[in-house]
């Protein structure tokens, strides 16, 4: 694969050999994000588990103490008085079985956060095939099917994100961007790292976090040291 003139110079910035101390590594995500825009730093997580098991799944969310830096679009289905507590509490769309041929016919995914409450999981069951390759089904481990719809919404606006493992077995979320201070990028991190250390599988046999790579959107890796975790 060719890479830019950006790309290259800033890749010359990153020792490929070193195991950066997560401070350093941030340091380094920031100074090689050279794009117009402002960039995301993304941590990419490989871990020893194999999700084909159900007992060795990674999945949760956190709330990141600095959030994102990102607007997040929450979609909420519900019905009765939980219509009304999620439009006060801020939700972006708020609906029900009517979204179903919107969301399945039209294409309509305007949002980056589905929240349900429990008597809805019902109707947004008939979107798996949509919903969940994008991974935007409703999940009670991740706190998105529930009945306290306004503290979900009120989470997620605050800086809430979701991590689970892809088909690789890796995790891969934002921890803000690239215009954060440093020292809200490694707040971010640890909150991220505390849950995730703590998400380990009970089963799992071996070493579970393989590596940590930090980029940022355009950037080049940077490989973190994985030994205090």
């Amino acid at each position: 694969m060719k890479h830019g003139k950006k790309y290259t110079e800033a890749a010359k910035l990153v020792d490929r050999s070193v195991f950066y101390e997560p401070a350093d590594a941030i340091a380094l995500a920031k100074k090689t994000a050279t794009a117009k825009f402002d960039e995301t730093i993304e941590v990419h997580i490989r871990t020893g588990c194999d999700g084909r098991h159900a007992e060795q799944q990674v999945r949760g969310a956190v709330v990141l103490p600095h959030g994102t830096g990102k607007t997040v679009r929450v979609l909420v289905f519900a019905k009765g008085d939980k219509i009304n507590e999620a439009e006060a509490a801020g939700a972006d769309h708020v609906g029900g079985e009517e979204l179903i041929p919107k969301i399945q016919n039209d294409g309509w995914l305007d949002f980056d956060v589905v929240v349900a409450t429990p008597d809805m999981m019902g109707v947004v069951g008939r979107l798996g095939k949509v919903l969940g390759p994008k991974g935007l089904m409703p999940n009670p481990k991740a706190g998105t099917v529930t009945m306290d719809v306004a503290k979900a919404i009120a989470d997620i606006k605050a800086g809430k994100i979701e991590y689970r493992l892809d088909k690789t077995n890796i995790i891969h979320v934002p921890i803000g961007k690239a215009s954060f201070a440093e020292n809200d990028l490694q707040e971010n991190f640890d909150a991220l790292m505390d849950a995730i250390v703590k998400a380990r599988p009970s089963v799992l046999k071996g070493q579970y976090l393989r590596s940590i790579t930090l980029t940022s959107t355009m950037g080049p890796g940077v490989k973190v040291n994985t030994a205090k975790f």
